[in-house]
């Protein structure tokens, strides 16, 4: 049974719009957890690398539950980087709600609960952490999780197509390509995605759209 009293140290927990993934547009309670050992160009929640508050696994489960939502989403910072993440995890998937974790692909997700869905970065070189991508995890995900990556230019796309291909990443799970904001022109990647008739997902940040840069949406 999951201790209840191990504690967190959390960014913020709000209730909107999946705004990646394939669950996109669907209600969503995120909790963000603080910190990351990553520190990609193009981050958009850096103000989640410190601060925050403590709070134990039964305080986060009481907050979730507040929004009436079905779904959750443990993002971050790095939410695996935190070890009573897991346990948060597992809590979750135990309350009855459909649990998606959003990981850099930096740290081993082989023990994570597996009722949920792991949505895992592989990191393109302008995201200046590509060193940092755990290949042995692509071995240990299914069918249930899901591959993004953030492409910030040509070349950045260039180099997940030759991953595509390598690793045949689209036999594995579904595979997200996101285009910085800012940086790619959606329309660029969509033709790209076209012209080579690539098995993937192009998907845009829907809250982004929605709400721009508003924190907590």
């Amino acid at each position: 049974m999951t201790d209840l009293s191990a504690k967190l140290r959390v960014s913020e927990i709000f209730h909107s719009l999946q705004g990646e993934s394939t669950r996109a547009g669907l209600p969503t309670v995120f909790v963000r957890l603080t910190g990351c050992p990553l520190r990609c160009t193009w981050c958009d929640t850096d103000y989640a690398f410190s601060g925050g508050e403590t709070m134990t696994l039964g305080d986060v489960l009481i907050e979730v539950a507040r929004h009436g939502a079905r779904q959750v989403c443990v993002t971050g910072g790095e939410p695996l980087a935190q070890k009573a993440c897991l346990p948060l995890l597992a809590a979750l998937c135990d309350a009855g709600y459909s649990v998606s974790l959003e990981t850099s692909g930096a740290l081993d997700v082989s023990a994570v609960d597996p009722r949920v869905s792991r949505i895992m970065d592989l990191k393109a070189p302008a995201s200046g952490e590509t060193d940092k991508n755990l290949w042995d995890n692509l071995a240990r995900l299914n069918a249930h999780d899901e591959i993004k990556v953030v492409l910030a230019g040509e070349a950045d796309y260039e180099w997940a197509k030759s991953v595509l291909a390598a690793r045949r990443l689209d036999e594995i799970c579904p595979v997200l390509l996101s285009p910085v904001a800012g940086r790619l022109d959606p329309k660029q990647l969509a033709e790209w995605v076209l012209r080579d008739r690539l098995p993937v997902r192009m998907q845009l940040q829907l809250h982004k759209i929605i709400w721009g840069s508003e924190r907590g949406r």
